[in-house]
C-alpha cells in the first residue's frame, strides 16, 4: 500500500459522518427489526430480548453490507485509506520484534518495513491528532536512521509490500 496525502479536514468530516449516519442507522434499524418481529411474533413470557437482539445483529450486517458495497466510493476515499493503512500497520506491528531484529542485523526488507511502518504511525496520528507520543516515534525513526546509515541503505516507503512480511 503506498502512502498518499490525504486532506485532514475532509477525512475527518467524512469519517464523523459516516460513524453518525451507521450509528443513526443501527438505533433506528434495530428498533425497526426488533418491533416488527415482536408485533408478528409476541413472546408470551413477554421477554423479547432474542428478537431485540436479532434486530441489532440483522440492522449491523445490513450496515457492514452497505459498507463493503460502497466502500470505493469517492466520498469514502480518504475513510478507506486510513482503514487500509491501520491493517497494513497492525500486520507490521504484529511482526515488530522480529523486524527490529533483522533489522539490527541490516536486512533491507527488515528497515524498509520498519521505515514504512514509522511514516504510516506518523501519517495517522496527524490525521488523528493523537501526537502524544510523536518523540517516541522519532527516536525510533533516528535508531532506524543510523542503522540505514550504517548498512549504506535508503529504503523507499514507495517499494513496501506486505508481501515482505512472510519472511518475518
Amino acid at each position: 500500500m503506498t502512502l498518499i496525502d490525504i486532506d485532514k479536514t475532509r477525512y475527518r468530516r467524512h469519517l464523523n459522518r459516516v460513524l453518525i449516519g451507521c450509528a443513526l442507522v443501527l438505533a433506528a434499524g434495530s428498533l425497526l427489526v426488533s418491533q416488527t418481529l415482536i408485533a408478528l411474533l409476541p413472546d408470551p413470557d413477554g421477554s423479547h430480548f432474542h428478537w431485540n437482539a436479532l434486530g441489532v445483529l440483522v440492522t449491523a450486517a445490513v450496515i457492514g453490507w452497505g459498507l463493503s458495497k460502497y466502500r470505493h466510493h469517492d466520498y469514502l476515499t480518504e475513510v478507506l485509506y486510513v482503514w487500509e493503512l491501520k491493517q497494513s500497520l497492525n500486520k507490521i506491528t504484529r511482526k515488530m520484534r522480529k523486524l527490529e531484529a533483522a533489522a539490527r542485523q541490516g536486512d533491507a526488507d527488515a528497515l524498509l518495513a520498519l521505515q514504512y511502518s514509522y511514516a504510516g504511525s506518523r501519517q495517522l496520528w496527524q490525521l488523528d491528532d493523537n501526537t502524544i507520543i510523536m518523540d517516541e516515534l522519532n527516536a525510533k525513526q533516528a535508531q532506524l536512521d543510523t542503522l540505514t546509515a550504517q548498512y549504506k541503505l535508503t529504503p523507499n516507503i514507495d517499494d513496501y509490500d506486505d508481501s515482505i512480511l512472510k519472511r518475518f
